[in-house]
Parts: structure tokens; sequence; C-alpha cells
């Protein structure tokens, strides 16, 4: 079995930029969900998930409110671990190989994206959205829980494009079908455009959506009694694979966060 290198594909200038300022507390507080998201655990819409389940301590006592106000000299507990507003926003483009879950750890065993990251950096990251085990592509790692909440947030329409490879053909029919807009089971589906991949056989196509439902480009196909053989993502907000090759990962440069911030 092919192993990926952890190595990263990146020049020393490409290297995390350090953030000359620190996460500040206001005298007023701040609130539990968006202090966790700051800590670098995870996206401020999932600290409210983890308030809610009674993993967030407050000076020994479990709050549940995410509007909660933490003071300077709180002490903020999650899952019996202290936990502090990370100094330094780091953010990384990982190309995910198959067979790898995006998630921070898995009870199961099996690999997840974190084991190709292990030791880049001492900040801790976590998945901007999630990629499914058999999907390949571009997944973007930040401790950066503010940006993370926006660039998940189907409001912000963060564009995405899709190397998607069926097991036969995919008719002009349904090409028009997918473009003109369908109905799944949770509701109609539009589109930015899908066609077939230059130079490529018919069964190979591209498409571009801005959805972030589950698996909703693998059902789009099934929805037309299609397989995927591969689902690659190529795009995400303004990001390639260009110089990214497979399980490889690298920093984003200034501009590139600069441009992602501006997105959204």
């Amino acid at each position: 079995m092919k192993k990926y290198r952890k190595k990263s594909f990146i020049s020393k200038r490409d290297k995390p930029i350090p953030q000359k300022k620190t996460t500040e507390i206001p005298a007023e507080g701040m609130r539990l969900n968006k202090y966790i998201a700051h800590c670098g655990i995870c996206s401020r819409r999932k600290a409210a998930e983890f308030i809610q389940e009674g993993l967030v301590q407050v000076n020994g006592n479990i709050v549940k409110e995410m509007g909660h106000r933490v003071l300077a000299n709180d002490e903020v507990k999650f899952k019996g671990k202290v936990v502090r507003p990370e100094v330094n926003k780091v953010y990384i483009l990982l190309n995910k190989p198959k067979d790898y879950i995006t998630t921070m750890s898995d009870e199961r065993g099996r690999k997840t994206v974190m084991d190709l990251l292990k030791d880049v950096v001492k900040e801790r990251i976590f998945p901007v959205g999630r990629l499914d085990r058999a999907t390949t592509g571009l997944l973007l790692l930040t401790n950066d829980g503010e940006l993370a909440k926006k660039l998940s947030h189907p409001s912000h329409n963060v564009k995405k494009v899709y190397h998607v490879v069926l097991d036969r053909p995919v008719s002009p029919a349904h090409i028009d079908q997918i473009n003109n807009g369908i109905t799944l089971e949770d509701g109609a589906v539009k589109v930015d455009g899908v066609s077939y991949v230059k130079g490529k056989a018919k069964n190979e196509v591209g498409i571009e959506i801005h959805l972030g439902r589950n698996r909703i480009v693998r059902r789009i196909f099934e929805h037309f009694n299609y397989k995927v053989k591969r689902l690659d993502r190529v795009y995400y907000g303004g990001l390639t694979k260009k110089d990214l090759p497979r399980g490889r990962h690298r920093f984003l440069r200034e501009r590139e966060i600069i441009m992602l911030k501006h997105f959204v």
C-alpha cells in the first residue's frame, strides 16, 4: 500500500504567517462558543454543539449556555483539558488521499487527515467542512474558528469544483437536467454548472457547486443511477491543487488568506 509522506510541499516563504496580535478578551467577556472557536478546537457552530453536550467547563462548572461570558481570568476546560485562545492563526491546504476520514480522531482506529499532519504545527487545527472517506482533493485546515464558521455556512456560497469519474458515459440529456436543476429527497438542487471534461471520455465530468449538503455530488449522479467511481475536489473558494501532489500539504500564502477573508 502506498504511504504518503508528511513532508510539506512548500518553500520556506510559504511557512505560517505569525500574527502579531493575540486574541484579547474584552472587559465584558467573550461568548463561550466564540472563546472555544478562538482556541483552535472547531468552528463556532461546532463549539455550540460541544457546549450543549456538556463538554465545556468554566471554573470547574459545566456550562451549557453558549452565550455565557468568559472573563480574562476564567479557566475554561474542553473534555477535561484547559484550553486558551490561540495566538497564531494557521491555514493549511491538504490534497486529501482516498481512505482518510475527515475528523480529528477515530475511535475505530481508521486513518484520519490529522495523521498526515502530525508534528507539522504546534497549534491545534481542524478541518473546515469535510470530504467523505472515498473522496479526494482539497481540504482546508485551520485554527481560525471565525473563518471556518463563515466558510462552512451556506449563506456565503463558497465555490467548489469536483472532477467526477462515473461507471459509464453520462448522457447529454442528464447533463442538461442537472444544469436545469433536479429534486432530491431533501429538496431542490441547483448546480452552477456541469460539463464533460475536455479531452476525456464522456464518463468524466466537472461539476461546479456552492451547496454544502451531505454527499450532494454523489447523490446527484446516483439520482440518475450512475455509480461514482472517483470524486476529486479540485477547487475550493479560489484555492486549487496546482503544484500540490496527493497526500501533501502546504501553508496558505498571505494573499490567499486575505482572499478567503475578503470572500466571506
